[in-house]
């Protein structure tokens, strides 16, 4: 196996395809793609982005359908020691421009992605198309497939959700990458081992920008899997059968899903037999709801944690799951080995076994800081450990429990946003005195924000108006399920807006929302 210290990200990956050049890397549109042909349009990719002038430190956004065409694109942006951005769906015209700004040069994207809006928001970045541009036909060197990259460069700049208004950009180094172990075969031990081996046709989809598809992608890739791209958007659970899949990852209103399908279903159940890896992640499950996926998918159900930022750090398998039947299931796993997880108190201080405080954290392959965000980095990153926000503890069995949130935020579809910039999006419409957001579980998106508005004296909002201003400032998904007006907040002791009495008034907690 290569030695993390000799070798720059993406080698263990060029390195891997290139002994197996006749496996399949990709299934795509139901024609296996080997990894010698995606080695063939990385070198072409690589050859066509130098021909344009890129190359070490440049800035290069990447906005592509999932394909084999745009992951190669990537790779090759990658390999030529680029600074490279995913661009993830969603994102607003001002939070496009916002992230365009900060020193990208050019934006690869292809049929499905390039549009009026990303060429109003790219300004003096060109746009180049990911198989018209880069896979065309090029004059090779040679030395298309030697990495350029150095290991305190920045390599990839991993969008959060922008619910301040302006994305944060997780930035990772390639001295990060090629130290994760999901990147590196070096890293591996045998908690990843185990969890690799189910990887043999892992399911592709929605976008290549997140980072925990990818941070999959690669273990699939890495340990001889087929990563399987569906023809069309995926229907859960069928997707699984129809395609033999062994693993995918699941937010939680997506398992919400399957599980209303299972128990819902009159005739035969989809045969889920080849299913080895389930992996829940994106936002908290509720015991409840983790015992019963337990209960029908607890051959193949994990449960992990991790962030944007920091990649994976904890999992919960199907062989704790088994230990721990008849027990409460409120944990989120064990940490990775590697990984270092501290519970400590408002002063930072490490807090007893068993005992509750924030969650910090340190692993080798976890962001830098954040692109553009010097405020931002020395809050979360201090002496190599990365605050989560979390709330926690870590019990003396070794497992980890998620107690509550540093932050006011909810996670709505396995993204992040902050009640702050959804109340002040509210706050900017003319009848709106006061806003206040609070989180609650819903079974279609995981959380939702709900909305609490004192109208000015005289005025009355019209709520259809306000989930307007608030999907114009930050998109659909920070869109508030609900919106009640108030005469007056209710305050807490302290003096503070009682959220936790504005949230029992939504309903099924006895109150009513428009």
């Amino acid at each position: 196996m290569p030695n993390p210290a000799e070798s720059v990200f993406p080698q263990a990956l060029v390195d891997d395809f290139t002994r197996q050049p006749d496996l399949p890397a990709f299934e795509f549109q139901s024609r296996p793609v080997p990894r010698g042909e995606v080695l063939d349009l990385v070198r072409r990719a690589v050859a066509n982005l130098r021909a344009a002038g890129l190359g070490r430190g440049a800035g290069v956004a990447v906005t592509t359908a999932v394909t084999p065409a745009g992951f190669a694109a990537q790779i090759a942006a990658h390999l030529l020691g680029c600074r490279v951005t995913g661009l993830r769906p969603g994102l607003t015209p001002p939070q496009l421009a916002a992230v365009l700004a900060e020193d990208v040069e050019a934006v690869i994207a292809d049929a499905t992605t390039a549009g009026p809006e990303l060429a109003a928001a790219a300004g003096a970045a060109r746009i180049l198309d990911a198989e018209r541009d880069l896979l065309a036909a090029a004059t090779l060197t040679g030395d298309e497939l030697d990495p350029r990259g150095r290991p305190d460069d920045i390599a990839l700049i991993t969008l959060t959700s922008g619910s301040t208004g302006r994305p944060k950009g997780a930035a990772q180094t390639y001295r990060s990458l090629t130290d994760h172990w999901s990147w590196q075969p070096a890293r591996r031990n045998p908690v990843t081992d185990r969890l690799a081996a189910g990887y043999r046709r892992y399911l592709v989809f929605g976008t290549l920008t997140s980072a925990v598809m990818l941070e999959h992608l690669a273990l699939c890739l890495l340990s001889g899997g087929t990563a399987v791209i569906p023809e069309s958007p995926p229907v859960f659970p069928q997707v699984w059968e129809r395609y033999a899949i062994t693993a995918c990852l699941c937010t939680v209103p997506r398992l919400y899903q399957v599980l209303d399908t299972l128990r819902g279903r009159q005739g035969p159940a989809p045969d889920l037999s080849r299913l080895r890896v389930l992996l829940v992640a994106g936002s908290p499950l509720p015991a409840h709801r983790l015992a019963e996926a337990a209960d029908r998918l607890g051959h193949a159900l994990h449960q992990g944690y991790g962030l944007t930022e920091t990649g994976m750090l904890s999992l919960l398998t199907p062989h704790d799951l088994a230990e721990r039947r008849g027990q409460v299931l409120d944990t989120v796993g064990r940490p990775l080995p590697g990984v270092g997880i501290e519970i400590r108190d408002p002063r930072g201080e490490p807090v007893p076994a068993g005992g509750a405080g924030e969650i910090w954290v340190r692993s080798a392959g976890q962001a830098s800081g954040y692109w553009y965000d010097d405020e931002q980095t020395r809050d979360v990153v201090r002496d190599g450990w990365f605050r989560t926000r979390d709330l926690g503890a870590l019990g003396a069995d070794g497992f980890l429990r998620l107690v509550g949130r540093a932050r006011d935020v909810v996670f709505v579809n396995a993204i992040l946003y902050y009640a702050g910039a959804i109340e002040a999006a509210l706050a900017t419409h003319p009848d709106v005195d006061q806003a206040y957001v609070v989180a609650a579980p819903d079974d279609r998106t995981g959380e939702a924000a709900h909305a609490f508005v004192v109208p000015v004296a005289g005025r009355v909002p019209d709520p259809d108006a306000l989930r307007a201003a608030v999907r114009a400032a930050l998109g659909e998904p920070a869109v508030p399920a609900t919106v009640t007006v108030l005469d007056a907040v209710p305050v807490a002791p302290g003096g503070k807006p009682d959220k936790q009495a504005l949230t029992a008034l939504l309903p099924g907690a006895g109150g009513a929302a428009t």
